[in-house]
């Protein structure tokens, strides 16, 4: 239904090749003479990301992009000293809450701006020299795309740092990456790629970030050497298991990564490639841009969005969750409504709308006309 949860189609070659015996070494591979399957998979899994993110480095993955944000922001308070975060108005509910709730017992401070449906927020208004990283998201959780130049000039102009977070990344098939945009830590969720809708998870956290900010990285860092006979060979290089030996030390309380969604993104990257990453996200807009034409034309609907990836918003004449709820039992997944994520903030008419490359023309259409009947214009 879109709003973080992206139903794309997996290769069944993706869930034969997971289960393959060479995957199937150690969980934790401190021996590297034992998982050299498992570690070579984590490198892959290291370089797609930071390529797709034009990163310098990424680590070996988090658990979802939720927690994957509250580790930048962690780590944006380490590396600048500082203790206050600034979080976009267009960032996902669910993402300001997890920052919240680990801001809290960290003591930190948490500033959320008011939801930001037009990505019109003025940031410079807002970014002081207590700020230690602004949170922005792109594609918003309205759908708009936002260059985020501006906004990493805005914090760097005042020594703080910018985090760009997504929560679809097959947009980044696309659209310019966050590193090419002056991002200094990217966060997201990988679940589009590879990994099937499963009631809310197992998700899997991207998280990249510039060389010079390395050593901050939460996670585990997977690096290729060579053995004592000269033979290609991979090791954990970097890992911040200081809690265990000496926890005052330790960057993040996390000490393990998703291997088995990991993998499977891995596998369905490789399988795609540069081209198929690219056609497949050209798809998934072109598909967009039809649903949004065609709900546009239904009286009573208007679509906010400028620019859009997969995803935008839509104000309809009526209650936005009941339209929806009757569209559920007619057996049309109508989206998402605004008000289930940000309830009581006006938002009570917009619905969110997303289409994937497995939606058909015959499902736009049906869409419109169940839409379009349950409207109250």
């Amino acid at each position: 239904m879109g709003a973080g949860a992206y139903k794309h189609h997996v290769p069944a070659t993706v869930d034969h090749l997971i289960q393959r015996s060479e995957f199937l070494t150690s969980y934790t591979p401190y021996q590297p003479e034992i998982s050299q399957g498992t570690l070579q998979t984590i490198f892959e899994f290291q370089t797609q990301v930071a390529g797709l993110t034009s990163m310098d480095a990424a680590n070996a993955s988090m658990y979802d992009g939720s927690t994957a944000t509250v580790e930048a922001v962690a780590m944006a308070h380490r590396i600048t000293k500082r203790r206050k975060a600034i979080l976009s108005g267009g960032l996902h509910p669910h993402y300001t809450e997890v920052v919240g709730t680990y801001s809290a017992m960290s003591g930190d401070a948490v500033v959320v701006l008011p939801p930001d449906v037009f990505a019109a927020e003025n940031l410079a208004g807002v970014v002081g020299d207590e700020t230690a990283c602004v949170v922005v998201q792109s594609p918003d959780l309205f759908g708009n795309l936002r260059d985020l130049s501006g906004a990493a000039a805005t914090c760097h102009a005042k020594g703080a740092l910018l985090i760009a977070v997504f929560t679809e990344v097959v947009s980044l098939g696309l659209v310019k990456p966050p590193g090419a945009m002056g991002a200094d830590i990217v966060a997201g969720e990988g679940q589009s790629i590879g990994n099937r809708l499963n009631f809310g998870g197992p998700y899997v956290g991207l998280f990249a970030t510039k060389s010079k900010y390395l050593r901050q990285m939460p996670g585990r860092l997977c690096g290729e050497t060579v053995d004592a006979s000269g033979r290609r060979g991979f090791v954990l290089t970097l890992s911040t298991r200081e809690q265990h030996i000496r926890p005052d030390k330790a960057t993040s309380n996390i000490c393990t990564n998703s291997g088995l969604a990991s993998l499977a993104f891995t596998i369905h990257m490789s399988l795609l490639g540069d081209a198929g990453l690219r056609r497949l996200a050209r798809v998934n807009h072109a598909n967009a841009v039809a649903l949004a034409d065609r709900l546009a034309a239904v009286k009573g609907v208007k679509v906010l969005n400028e620019t859009f990836f997969n995803e935008f918003t839509i104000k309809i004449a009526g209650d936005a969750a009941e339209v929806v709820h009757r569209m559920a039992e007619q057996g049309v997944l109508g989206g998402v409504p605004a008000s289930r994520l940000l309830p009581d903030k006006g938002l009570d008419d917009l619905i969110l709308a997303a289409s994937t490359e497995i939606n058909t023309d015959a499902d736009r259409v049906t869409y419109a006309k169940t839409l379009q009947g349950n409207l109250s214009c």
